[in-house]
């Protein structure tokens, strides 16, 4: 028992980090590209973080029902979603409005000079 996982490391990064981290970055990623609102993001990310859950007692002989690892997931999950959704919403931003923004790093964009 670890403070990230509940049977086994190996089951942790499958599932939740693999699994989990990648669909809710690409959850992040169509809530960017459809300009939905960030609460329906975290709504998504909640779903996804009780996939993992079943899949880590599924696969991996997790227990089901507990809430601590429930919370700890869906915390990661939804902060790897929200960082999906940034840098989808920089690219975007910066590929759509290129006359006003320009690229400030993987996660921001800013107004160009003389705008």
């Amino acid at each position: 028992m670890g403070v990230l996982w509940d049977n086994s490391i190996i089951a942790f990064i499958v599932v939740t980090l693999f699994l989990g981290g990648g669909a809710a970055w690409m959850t992040g990623r169509a809530m960017a590209k459809t300009w939905q609102p960030i609460w329906l993001l975290v709504f998504y990310c909640f779903l996804v973080s009780l996939a993992v859950r079943f899949l880590n007692f599924a696969l991996y002989d997790g227990e089901l029902l507990t809430l601590y690892y429930f919370l700890l997931h869906l915390a990661i999950i939804v902060v790897i979603g929200l960082i999906g959704h940034r840098f989808f919403r920089a690219r975007q931003m910066v590929r759509q409005y290129t006359w006003i923004n320009e690229q400030a790093g993987p996660l921001a964009w800013k107004v160009k000079q003389g705008s």
